[in-house]
């Protein structure tokens, strides 16, 4: 399963492949600016595939996902019978701790959000957070 909750810590557990094509997306987009899009699940939860989305604010400190981008991303997955799990970005110059815009713009306690630093193209780190108001849970990720 990609999430898990309840009465558990979250976690999230994201396929080696999976993750190494989300940070490879974001490294192709450094220095010039943050890379974003989402981690997708089929019915039963697993995380199945990267969908990488066009920052429609390019900048090294901020990513605005394309709205009309994101409802044929929507559509697709109604057909396809898979959901978002997860949204992640990079951060290009900072750790991969979500700032306070990151957690103004959380819109749903019930998904990842996963930053990855590329600040050290040679090291990026991948973090996973749940974010809840203003509160943020570091969320441990586990390979599948």
């Amino acid at each position: 399963m990609g999430q898990e909750t309840g009465d558990q810590e979250p976690k999230l557990t994201l396929p080696p492949a999976i993750q190494a094509e989300m940070v490879k997306y974001c490294l192709a987009s450094h220095p010039k600016a943050e890379a974003c899009g989402f981690l997708i699940a089929d019915a039963s939860g697993r995380i199945e595939r990267v969908q990488p989305m066009r920052n429609a604010e390019p900048s090294p400190i901020g990513y605005s996902m394309d709205p009309k981008e994101q409802l044929q991303v929507e559509k697709q997955l109604r057909q396809r019978d898979e959901r978002v799990v997860a949204i992640y970005h990079s951060h290009t110059a900072t750790a991969a701790e979500p700032s306070l815009v990151d957690i103004e713009h959380a819109i749903s306690s019930d998904i990842s959000y996963i930053i990855v630093s590329t600040a050290n193209t040679a090291l990026p780190v991948v973090k996973s957070y749940r974010i809840y108001g203003k509160e943020v849970i570091p969320e441990p990720i586990f390979p599948t």
